[in-house]
């Protein structure tokens, strides 16, 4: 009786188990091969990167579109309803605007319907970082040019009354600055007191004028400069090879400081080939024109050194989709760590094209179909060169700010380490 039971028992337990699996809410092979189970949750890797979230001080005008509207002297904040178009006429102020379309991008409210990397948050507790919209740049090339000019002033003393604000904040205290983002893109810029925000993510255009602990790539962002030239979006030539009849182009000031010697043995070199077009030349709004037009019929274009080791040319250059032949032994380029240069420029050292003819022959016996596919390159990648409000996807001040996410674990471990050791640094003292 009680084996008719028993097997009853087990009849009725088989029979419960396969409705189980039939309809699926048992899976047998995570009892008996655990590894082989279905995951319940997709992997981490296929989650989109979450957005930034970017506190952004609330400073008085003065600190920033004061500067491109002068009748504009209230202390309030800016919002979006009063956000100011960038100027049409202002030539090459514009190359250094980076910290106008960063705060943009901040200050748009709109929906657009594209997936922004940063957004404002308006409680500095849940913020991962802390932008401080003070237009540094445009304060240089509004207030003075030279040490000595009286309006200088006014440049220094919005830095010291910056840093005294930053000072108070607890956030500003909190981490030492680290976490707070200040565009600088001029060389000039916050000239005054650079060395007080050392700690800070600084967004630059390269590190040529700074020591290694005020400005490196261990913590800043290097920034395309804007460019100034107009994108060339209509290029659809059937054989944009032929259809550009020079091989190299340059325009520009020949007679720069430092590295940007290079530039004047370079006209001595390049002088005497029709293929070549090498012309001192000064940014005027018609020579910008001029410029953009030649760039556009090119082939190569060529960027050397300046005063500094980067300029706005190279971005000129692509967005003309002009191959760029790259002359400066020190560059830093934007968003390496996600794009190949290699793939669209080409790169000489100064050594390589101070040597007489080497440089040209080199560009004339590039193969064709080689450039078509730089060409290519180039009109894919352009759009990540683009500064605009409001932002778009995959634009410049997008991909700004997904550099920004990047140095975030570096900047949380810099902070987390200090608030316990008790001798700083002390690993450089081994």
């Amino acid at each position: 009786m009680y084996g008719k039971v028993v097997l009853s028992f087990i009849f009725v337990l088989l029979l419960i188990i396969s409705y189980s699996i039939f309809i699926g809410t048992l899976d047998i092979r995570s009892y008996f091969f655990p590894l082989l189970s279905s995951p319940t949750v997709s992997p981490a890797t296929c989650q989109p990167d979450p957005i930034l979230r970017v506190y952004m001080y609330d400073l008085p005008p003065r600190f920033n579109v004061g500067m491109i509207n002068r009748r504009n002297t209230t202390d309030t904040p800016v919002t979006a309803s009063e956000w100011p178009p960038w100027p049409g006429n202002w030539g090459l102020k514009k190359q250094h605007s980076v910290e106008y379309w960063m705060m943009g991008s901040l200050i748009h409210e709109g929906e657009d319907g594209e997936r922004r990397e940063a957004v404002r948050v308006l409680d500095p507790e849940v913020a991962d970082a802390f932008f401080v919209p003070f237009f540094s740049s445009l304060s240089f090339n509004s207030y003075g040019h030279t040490m000595t000019d009286p309006a200088t002033e006014i440049d220094r003393k919005l830095q010291v009354d910056l840093m005294e604000l930053l000072r108070k904040s607890k956030y500003w205290q909190r981490s030492g600055g680290r976490d707070h983002v200040f565009p600088m893109t001029h060389p000039n810029a916050f000239r005054f007191l650079r060395n007080q925000v050392n700690e800070s993510i600084q967004v630059v255009v390269d590190f040529s004028r700074y020591p290694k602990g005020m400005s490196n790539l261990h913590k800043d962002v290097v920034s395309p400069y804007v460019h100034v030239v107009d994108s060339f979006t209509d290029d659809e030539a059937q054989d944009p090879y032929q259809s550009r009849s020079t091989l190299l182009f340059f325009r520009g000031r020949t007679f720069r400081k430092s590295e940007g010697i290079v530039r004047a043995k370079l006209a001595k070199i390049l002088t005497g080939h029709d293929d070549v077009h090498y012309e001192r030349s000064f940014a005027t709004e018609e020579n910008i024109k001029v410029s953009s037009m030649g760039m556009r019929s090119s082939k190569f274009c060529l960027h050397p050194a300046g005063d500094t080791p980067s300029s706005c040319r190279l971005f000129d250059a692509i967005v003309s989709h002009c191959v760029p032949v790259i002359v400066s032994d020190q560059i830093e380029l934007p968003y390496e760590d996600e794009i190949d240069y290699s793939k669209f420029s080409l790169f000489f050292s100064f050594k390589e094209a101070l040597q007489p003819d080497y440089m040209i022959n080199q560009l004339r016996q590039f193969p064709k179909e080689k450039w078509t596919e730089m060409w290519k390159q180039l009109k894919n990648i352009s759009h990540h060169y683009e500064f605009q409000y409001p932002p778009k996807r995959e634009d410049a001040v997008n991909m700004l700010w997904r550099q920004v996410k990047h140095k975030l674990p570096e900047v949380k471990l810099s902070v987390h380490r200090s608030r316990r050791l008790k001798i700083p640094d002390w690993w450089h003292k081994r």
